[in-house]
């Protein structure tokens, strides 16, 4: 069920340990030792017995549903194991249907039994996290008589502040908040503290205003600590001790790579708790969020946040509104301040307008004045003298000095933005839905990673259904600096014969004006094949809106529902309404090629209109694919290529995810036939392929 290993030389074979278990691709570089753990017991024998064919998995009490074995869960389990015993990393690539969750989880919950330092796993959906933490470790805290503690570690701004909250219902209320309408979400708020709450967002049953609960929740640089006499009561504190008490962290990427930076950077207190051992599942965004969290932002909505938390002339309200002649000039700097920002960002999104874009580089250092930044400096170091010589209460002052620390954090992120004095990143301004944020990402996120995440001495494991290329490990590895283990790659246990492949005999070349109409004609003479259930995944949201609008009537006819990213509904309510409506069929772009789970009926039809090549033009794909033709590469060959056929297998692998789940996958880019490199498409997939 382990897909015979290759592409390893003699010397190799006898130099490494166990190929004859596992297909293995191996990263020769010497790993780290395994540091926290006072002996391991066995536990890949403990791992052997859980899932072999009479063991404590097949015995469980799963209800009405039957065990399965699955092969391929056992093999990735016992390599998890030995990862963690010999401090190695490890790379696994399971397709959907393996159990990666299971396979995962049973190893680190064995590990807890020998190791203090907990584990941390990070995942990119909330979904995955609630299934971890409400179903799998649940169940294997019975089945295997551990018991396991776990957590789930979430960001401080999920968390109500009780000092905050306590300040803005009380003396600074009306200073505060912005509009008068909203003192009942207040009043709901305080409502719930007094019921006994956990104090996290999500336990609030009703929708809060994103203005009221930026005033109300925890924020780093105004949390007094252990010196805050909300401190043994403090929701976020309180929360941080079960982690410490964890055996297991369940996290989100965006929160352990921001850790991550944290740590890199000699934070002395970053977000979680010191670990033992690492596992990343859907890590096939592992370069994408290191870049996106290891890089800086600043958004125009934010920096104005800031200044008009301090004081907003518009209506009145802020932290400065008060007598004396300190506070009058404060917010006369804050007034420059704000409409420096303005001037500032406008030069950007001018620059946007006159080139037609929506994201462009910014090819040089200094294009426009420093007047922002001078604007800002001014008004933190009178912010500075103001704090220290004011004399109103604690709470007070742990507010204004967190505005002024987030203050000097912008005014440091603009400085490197402007003068573009990170090394070896590109930057560049984007707009969405009419702001427009300043980005600086590195494009050494290999070197960042090898050193911050694969050098350390715990083991990283990561897992996702698609990781390798050709087969492969080896673009994967470069791209995010994989280094001190091995790679894992796992067959499928569904079965070939569950899909086909379709592919039109005529359509045009997607460059041409006719691809577009073609697409209109073509797309729901396959959805009949299905009677609907179909996901039709495009690479652009222009054309997914033109084939929408074309096909709304005639869907309207054909009795199929048709649901359309970018409009009223959510990504999540979009999938609700998919699901109840057998007959539906979704239009998505970009975040519907990932991460959604439709097991059944109600999907069996994926059209893919557009093999999903990254658009070259986006200034950090050019930039990567710059420095790639720089060292004398192909940036197509070595980017472009393998981006888009990984990008391409998750998006048809949103068809099977079951043993009972049948379908087609339809390919409607002429390319796959046309091109020499659609074969690596065509190949990527097991189905049979045909012509029709």
């Amino acid at each position: 069920m382990i897909i015979p290993q290759e592409h390893l030389s003699a010397d190799e074979e006898t130099a490494l340990p166990n190929l004859d278990k596992y297909n293995v691709e191996y990263n020769i570089e010497e790993a780290p030792e395994l540091g926290d753990c006072e002996g391991t017991g066995d536990l890949v024998t403990d791992c052997r017995n859980f899932f072999a064919k009479d063991g404590i998995l097949a015995n469980g009490d799963f209800g009405p549903r039957e065990y399965e074995e699955r092969p391929q869960q056992t093999a990735m389990a016992v390599g998890v194991a030995e990862a963690l015993v010999e401090g190695n990393n490890l790379c696994v690539e399971a397709p959907t249907g393996v159990g990666k969750s299971f396979a995962y989880l049973v190893p680190l919950i064995y590990r807890s039994r020998y190791c203090a330092l907990p584990s941390v796993v990070s995942t990119e959906t909330i979904n995955l996290q609630e299934q971890l933490m409400n179903k799998d470790i649940p169940m294997l805290r019975t089945l295997t008589g551990i018991d396991i503690k776990a957590a789930l570690s979430k960001g401080r701004h999920n968390y109500i502040c009780r000092r905050r909250l306590d300040m803005l219902s009380g003396d600074q209320r009306d200073a505060l908040l912005p509009v008068p309408s909203l003192v009942l979400d207040l009043e709901k708020i305080n409502d719930c503290v007094e019921d006994g709450i956990s104090g996290e967002r999500d336990e609030l049953n009703f929708r809060i205003d994103p203005q009221v609960w930026s005033l109300v929740c925890c924020e780093a640089g105004n949390c007094a600590g252990a010196k805050c006499r909300y401190f043994r009561n403090c929701y976020y504190y309180k929360a941080r001790r079960t982690w410490e008490d964890a055996n297991i962290i369940i996290a989100n990427h965006a929160l352990f790579f921001t850790d991550l930076a944290m740590r890199g950077e000699g934070c002395e207190s970053p977000l979680l708790p010191n670990y033992g051992a690492v596992m990343i599942d859907e890590a096939h965004t592992l370069e994408n969020n290191a870049a996106d969290h290891l890089g800086l932002h600043v958004s125009k909505s934010g920096l104005i946040g800031v200044l008009n938390r301090l004081y907003n002339p518009d209506n009145a309200r802020g932290l400065l509104l008060r007598s004396g002649a300190a506070a009058i000039e404060l917010r006369g700097l804050a007034g420059d301040a704000r409409d420096e920002v303005y001037g500032y960002f406008r030069f950007y999104e001018e620059l946007l307008e006159s080139r037609h874009e929506t994201a462009l580089k910014i090819p040089r250092p200094d294009m426009c004045s420093e007047n922002l930044t001078r604007a800002l400096l001014a008004l933190a170091r009178k912010l500075d003298e103001f704090i220290e010589e004011t004399e109103d209460e604690d709470s007070f002052k742990t507010e204004m000095q967190s505005q002024l620390s987030r203050l000097r954090e912008y005014i440091d992120a603009v400085s490197t933005f402007h003068h573009q004095t990170q090394p070896d990143a590109v930057y560049y301004i984007e707009s969405d839905r009419g702001s427009v944020t300043l980005h600086g990402a590195p494009l050494n996120v290999s070197e960042l990673l090898r050193s911050r995440l694969f050098n350390q001495d715990f083991p990283v494991m990561l897992c996702s259904a698609t990781l390798t290329y050709r087969g492969r490990f080896d673009y994967f590895w470069s791209r995010t600096g994989f280094v001190g283990g091995s790679g894992m790659r796992l067959d499928s246990p569904f079965s070939s014969e569950q899909a086909a492949i379709y592919l039109p005999r005529e359509m045009p070349d997607p460059s041409s004006s006719d691809f577009v109409p073609a697409l209109i004609e073509k797309i729901p003479e396959f959805i009949r094949l299905t009677d609907g259930k179909a996901f039709v995944l495009f690479t652009s949201y222009q054309a997914l809106k033109q084939c929408a609008e074309s096909l709304k009537w005639s869907f309207m006819h054909e009795n199929w529902k048709l649901l359309v990213q970018g409009g009223d509904l959510t990504r999540s309510q979009l999938l609700a309404e998919f699901k109840e409506d057998i007959n539906s069929v979704l239009f998505g772009t970009d975040s519907f090629w990932t991460g959604v789970d439709v097991p059944g009926e109600a999907l069996s039809n994926v059209i893919v209109t557009k093999l999903p090549f990254a658009v070259p033009s986006h200034p950090l794909i050019a930039a990567r694919m710059a420095k790639i033709e720089e060292m004398g590469g192909s940036s197509f060959s070595e980017y472009s290529l393998p981006e888009a056929v990984l990008k391409f297998r998750q998006g048809a692998g949103r068809l099977i995810r079951s043993r009972s789940d049948r379908g087609v996958i339809v390919i409607l880019d002429r390319r796959v036939i046309s091109k020499g490199y659609g074969k690596l498409f065509l190949d990527s997939l097991p189905y049979k392929v045909e012509i029709i």
